[in-house]
C-alpha cells in the first residue's frame, strides 16, 4: 500500500513549521526536566540517543526514496547538523531552568534564529542564494525584540 503524501503548498508548509515549533518547545521542556534531575550533558546524550533510535525507526518505516539525480556528495558541513543540535539541547536545558524560563528561552532563541538566518541569507552562507538585507528585515526584528523584552522584563 503506498504511503500517503502530504501536499506541500502555501498552507501546509506554514502549518508544518508551526507544528515543528511546538515540538521544539516540547523538546526543550522535556530536556530541561531531564537536566534538572541530572545535568545538561546527560540530558543531551539521552535526548540524542533516543532521537537517533526514533529517527532510525522512522527511516526504516519509510518507503525507499527516489534518487535526486545528483552525483556529487553533500558538502562536509552538511553532516555536522548534530553539533549545533547538541549545543541547543544543552544550552536550552540550562536557560529554561533559569529566570528566563521557557518563554524567555524560546523568545531569545527565535531572535537568534532570525538574526542568524538574515546573516546567512545576506552572506550566502551554506550555499544559500545571497539576499540583500533591507529595511523590512529591520522592521520585522523590532516586534521580536519587543516581545523578548516584554517576556523577560515584564510590562
Amino acid at each position: 500500500m503506498p504511503t500517503p503524501r502530504i501536499p506541500l503548498n502555501r498552507f501546509t508548509l506554514p502549518a508544518l513549521a508551526l507544528f515543528a515549533g511546538g515540538l521544539l518547545a516540547l523538546m526543550i521542556h522535556s530536556n530541561s526536566q531531564l537536566a534538572r534531575d541530572s545535568n545538561p550533558l546527560c540530558a543531551s546524550w539521552l535526548a540524542h540517543g533516543i532521537g537517533m533510535l526514533a529517527a532510525l525507526l522512522i527511516w526504516l518505516a519509510m518507503p525507499a526514496s527516489k534518487t535526486t539525480g545528483r552525483s556529487d556528495p553533500p558538502p562536509i558541513w552538511a553532516y555536522l547538523g548534530g553539533v549545533p543540535g547538541a549545543l541547543v539541547v544543552s544550552l536550552a536545558a540550562i536557560t529554561v531552568n533559569s529566570p528566563l524560563a521557557m518563554s524567555g528561552t524560546l523568545a531569545i532563541g527565535m531572535l537568534g534564529q532570525v538574526l542568524f538566518g538574515l546573516l546567512s541569507d545576506h552572506c550566502g552562507w551554506f550555499g544559500l542564494p545571497k539576499r540583500r538585507y533591507r529595511l523590512p528585515d529591520t522592521l520585522a526584528l523590532l516586534p521580536i525584540l519587543s516581545g523578548c523584552a516584554l517576556l523577560i522584563f515584564g510590562a
